[in-house]
């Protein structure tokens, strides 16, 4: 049997690796490429443990404008890219390019939709995904072939199906927009329902069924709740947290490049790398 599509939030992986390696490791040329070979280990090792039939990396907008538009303060407060990482990212695709890997681009969605839109349609294909990301939005994208790899420090991998979402939210994964809308994301500016948190997220979930039977239902529940279900913008955070289909073709069956990716490496002054994937 085939094995699974491994699509990479590429924004999400290269921002984890850039604060998880020191900005000493430098090329040639004196830039840093932490997070370029920090990368390429974490992908390597999911290689390893995974056996993928093809990798895509996916990249996109940083704030797609419809969700913007819908709440102003979506990703306010995301710092500007470090000046050391700049130059990492645009080098990206030719680096992971050179390992065989594609590379997929969005011009109005973010990385998040495409990981989805990638992992959906291997399924409808009868194949499997794991998406690799250090975003739980994307454990909504959890089902019985479609799982994530979720990447929670510099190098702790945890895959998360639908019963590890459940294990951990109390939920199943189709609900996670919800839980989002009413525990809010921090990390995407997504206040949610005022004094709101987990536990309470999931309790009206798991009793209500969904965010708007919680909202139908809020004349049962206390005061305080009540008045923090009257939220007219909880509607807008869940659409906000529902990742979107977008049009993408599935890639052929492609193993990866050592030779090629040995050859990148070497450029970038990543010889251990090098010698790693071409031992001479």
């Amino acid at each position: 049997m085939a094995g699974p599509l491994l699509a990479i939030d590429g924004p999400s992986l290269l921002y984890r690796a850039f604060f998880a390696l020191p900005k000493s490791i430098k090329g040639p040329e004196g830039w840093p490429v932490n997070a370029l070979l920090g990368t390429a280990n974490l992908v390597l090792r999911a290689i390893e443990d995974h056996e993928p039939r093809a990798v895509v990396f996916c990249f996109g907008l940083e704030a797609a404008e419809y969700r913007v538009e819908a709440y102003s303060g979506y990703h306010a407060d995301r710092p500007p890219v470090p000046d050391e990482l700049e130059p990492q990212w645009e080098d990206a695709q030719s680096f992971f390019e050179a390992f065989g890997w594609y590379v997929a681009r969005t011009d109005t969605l973010e990385a998040d939709d495409l990981l989805h839109s990638f992992g959906k349609l291997e399924e409808a294909a009868g194949g499997r995904a794991l998406l690799m990301t250090g975003d739980r939005d994307m454990f909504q994208c959890a089902t019985d072939r479609v799982h994530v790899l979720y990447v929670s420090t510099g190098k702790e991998i945890a895959e998360i199906g639908p019963a590890q979402v459940r294990e951990r939210y109390g939920i199943p994964p189709e609900l996670v927009p919800d839980f989002i809308a009413l525990r809010g994301d921090p990390s995407d500016g997504i206040p949610g329902a005022k004094g709101v948190g987990e536990k309470t997220a999931a309790d009206l979930l798991q009793r209500c069924g969904s965010l708007e039977k919680a909202v139908e239902g809020a004349l049962r529940e206390t005061p305080r709740l009540r008045s923090s279900l009257r939220d007219p913008q909880l509607a807008t955070y869940k659409d906000m947290a529902t990742l979107r289909d977008e049009d993408v073709e599935l890639p052929p069956d492609t193993p990866t490049d050592h030779e090629g990716g040995a050859a990148a490496a070497r450029e970038r002054g990543m010889n251990r790398l090098a010698e790693r994937l071409c031992p001479s």
